[in-house]
């Protein structure tokens, strides 16, 4: 029967720390369980993960070759119709300020509605994404679509910033 005034750990639950180094009888004096000699044995003598004792590493040996279009790839965070459906009131206009405030999405990244559940109300979508089954959608319900354009980076103008060369005189 547990008691409150009778709790204890359960067998194993508890392990002291391993004192090393505090001579033989301590069952780990001298070496201290490292072994005799060698880098492992010494102090700061730690190795990267796969490193191969000096030999060249095989991360090093094999080729890399191909290209992968991970660092530039576009991540939109998706929304499906039946979410807006369940959220939005007829004539309310659908749009990333308007999402976020409904919280159907976060951060900034750029949006894309897509057509997964129905749609019968009449929204008016301003969005920088829309697949063709969820605009064929909306447009049957009674509502329009405007996609907006991608947001341009900025780039600095041409010549601005930049010293016109003085033409020589002949």
């Amino acid at each position: 029967m547990a008691h409150d005034f009778n709790l204890h750990a359960p067998e194993g639950a508890n392990k002291q720390k391993r004192i090393l180094g505090r001579g033989q009888g301590s069952g780990r004096g001298t070496t201290s369980g490292k072994g005799n000699k060698g880098q492992k044995a010494r102090s700061g003598g730690k190795t990267y993960v796969g490193f191969e004792g000096g030999q060249m590493p095989l991360y090093r040996r094999l080729a890399h070759r191909g290209f992968s279009n991970q660092p530039f790839k576009k991540e939109c965070q998706i929304v499906n119709l039946g979410e807006i459906e369940k959220r939005f009131e007829a004539g309310d206009i659908v749009n990333h300020a308007s999402l976020h405030k409904k919280g159907l999405i976060k951060g900034n990244a750029p949006v894309k509605i897509l057509a997964g559940g129905d749609i019968t109300k009449k929204l008016s979508f301003k969005t920088g994404a829309i697949s063709a089954a969820a605009k064929e959608k909306v447009e049957k319900a009674g509502g329009d679509v405007t996609v907006l354009p991608p947001p341009e980076k900025a780039r600095p103008k041409k010549g601005v910033g930049v010293k016109a060369k003085a033409s020589k005189k002949e």
